[in-house]
């Protein structure tokens, strides 16, 4: 069910995004029928993962993937919602915070066996996500201000304040989920 319902997220993404495309190429609107490009290859990376390298996610990975799709895509470039102060920041990067998070839980569980992960402390799970989900927003802040220098976009309009506020929604999305697994994990080896 799981590879059937990743699998229907991402062709349906893909789908979305190439009607978007045909829209907008028609209209001569070069910026969105661009950003739908983009959608058609985000949109289809699981499914090639899953089909060439048979690299399943976790479903709250997934959904959170495409959630941040939609709404990073769809809702904040195509609609313009990025015009609102509140949806870069804290909006997407709460959710941004979260699906990494969700990453770092998928990727334990795929490298790790389910004996070493209940002999893993509920302490260390939540540091491990937190830092993990914490970590990936740092990365981000390095590529916007790194491109803002050398290809002399403005991703950074902001500032330093643009940056601390993403990094601190992107720390509260990592919160919530280490918070949600380590108290998850907890009452599994109680049980």
């Amino acid at each position: 069910m799981k590879r059937g319902f990743q699998t229907i997220l991402s062709l349906g993404y893909a789908i979305l995004m190439v009607a978007l495309f045909v829209i907008f190429f028609l209209k001569g609107d070069t910026y969105r029928y661009q950003i739908a490009i983009g959608g058609i290859i985000c949109g289809l990376i699981p499914f090639a993962l899953d089909k060439f390298l048979k690299i399943r996610f976790t479903l709250p990975f997934i959904i959170s993937y495409f959630a941040f799709l939609i709404a990073s895509q769809c809702l904040g470039s195509m609609l313009g919602l990025y015009s609102l102060g509140w949806w870069d920041t804290p909006f997407l990067h709460l959710l941004s915070g979260a699906l990494i998070s969700f990453l770092a839980v998928d990727l334990m569980e795929k490298f790790t066996t389910d004996q070493s992960r209940s002999d893993m402390s509920a302490w260390f799970i939540f540091l491990y996500v937190l830092s993990f989900g914490v970590f990936g927003g740092v990365l981000w802040e390095i590529y916007e201000f790194s491109a803002d220098q050398f290809i002399g976009t403005t991703t950074q309009g902001g500032g330093n304040f643009d940056t601390m506020t993403d990094l601190v929604a992107d720390t509260v999305g990592a919160l919530i989920i280490a918070i949600w697994v380590a108290r998850r994990s907890k009452v599994k080896t109680i049980k």
